[in-house]
């Protein structure tokens, strides 16, 4: 990948930097509210039998695991990983030949990604509130970042899967 340079198109490629603050924001903002709304543990039936608001914090990586490190080991994992994964979507998002499509995915993405790691930074956990049942299954309590990042790659995954493959050219001798 080429490096950044401003000017090249740079400069245009910028507005897409609202996508990323934009689900920043929403994240940010619904876990502010739930915090304000509900004590840790406390759940409010939004369609009873289905769909719940419930306060739980993460302090582990994803679906909770990495909990039986202690918690600075757990600071620097995350802290490390965070940046290589802001560093390696960051250019990806801001490269001259990534499409639209691919820009909204990774928007996408980074804004979870920041979501998630402001909390880390704030907390020493992650704020989760989107709580699903159905029947006597009851999937973990996640938040908008962590949609954020799954419709991201789910878009990035199915774009690159439709990206026009290379031609492959045989040499003979």
């Amino acid at each position: 990948m080429p490096p950044l340079r401003l000017g090249g198109g740079l400069v245009r490629r910028l507005p897409w930097l609202l996508l990323p603050a934009v689900a920043l924001a929403a994240d940010l903002g619904s876990k502010a509210w739930i915090l304000r709304t509900l004590a840790e543990g406390e759940s409010m039936p939004i369609i009873r039998g289905f769909f719940y608001l419930t306060l739980g914090f993460n302090r582990g990586a994803i679906f909770g695991s990495l909990t039986w490190l202690p918690a600075q080991a757990r600071y620097i994992i995350f802290a490390l990983a965070g940046l290589a994964a802001l560093f390696y979507f960051g250019r990806l998002f801001l490269a001259k030949e990534t499409s639209g499509w691919e820009r909204v995915a990774l928007g996408l993405i980074l804004g979870g990604a920041l979501g998630n790691g402001v909390d880390r930074i704030l907390r020493g956990a992650v704020v989760d509130f989107l709580d699903f049942v159905f029947g006597t299954w009851h999937y973990w309590t996640f938040n908008l970042a962590d949609s954020f990042i799954l419709v991201g790659a789910i878009l990035y995954g199915v774009r690159m899967l439709m990206a026009p493959k290379p031609e492959h050219r045989t040499t003979e001798n």
